[in-house]
């Protein structure tokens, strides 16, 4: 509430100090809004913040779950990729293993009854680009004679006794290969195995 003071002078000639004007409006809220909040709705600006924090790291978990499954995707589609093509080559690389097998017998064949003619020499040479081809397309002949026997890389025909150690292969009856890391075939061999007692060395 406003109150101003009007003075008039009295009979003494004093001022006298008298309300003149009273401003009933001063105590109204609506000259000085004030804002008030309810509690519950305080609570329910919380709650709904609550959810939208909520939602916000849902949304996020299943971003992160979204980007790992495509790159998941992405690294098993190159895979596939990958191990199609190198199927593929390895199944037109067997086709030729056998070729290469006959070409070699035969120039052991020929060079064992005749010696060398020109006819063998051309068989080599169509050898030679054969092996160089391969070499070129990464694929190499398995280490057999003379090492221990591995299942990975070999194939065991029979056992013969030897006075090479237990285990090693003492004959290739067919050259294994390989291309980059993976096996193309198998070496076929004869493993050496302990002579017995009534087997006399060098007789067999």
């Amino acid at each position: 509430m406003v109150v101003t003071m009007s003075g008039e002078p009295n009979q003494n000639g004093e001022l006298t100090d008298a309300p003149a004007e009273v401003d009933a409006g001063a105590g109204d809220a609506s000259v000085f809004p004030v804002e008030v909040v309810a509690p519950e709705l305080g609570n329910g600006l919380e709650t709904k913040i609550a959810a939208l924090e909520k939602d916000k790291k849902d949304n996020w978990d299943r971003y992160l779950r979204a980007a790992a499954d495509l790159e998941n995707l992405r690294k098993r589609q190159k895979r596939e990729l990958e191990d199609a093509r190198l199927d593929s080559k390895g199944r037109v690389l067997k086709e030729m293993l056998p070729v290469v097998d006959n070409l070699e017998r035969a120039i052991e064949h020929a060079t064992a009854q005749a010696g060398t003619n020109p006819i063998v020499d051309g068989v080599q040479l169509v050898l030679r680009q054969f092996l160089t081809a391969f070499e070129r397309l990464e694929v190499t002949p398995v280490e057999a004679g003379g090492q221990p026997f591995d299942p990975n890389l070999h194939e065991a025909i029979s056992q013969q006794e030897s006075d090479s150690p237990p285990g090693t292969v003492v004959q290739v009856l067919q050259r294994g290969y390989k291309a980059g890391d993976r096996l193309l075939r198998p070496a076929l061999v004869v493993v050496a195995k302990a002579r017995s007692a009534a087997t006399p060395a060098g007789q067999e």
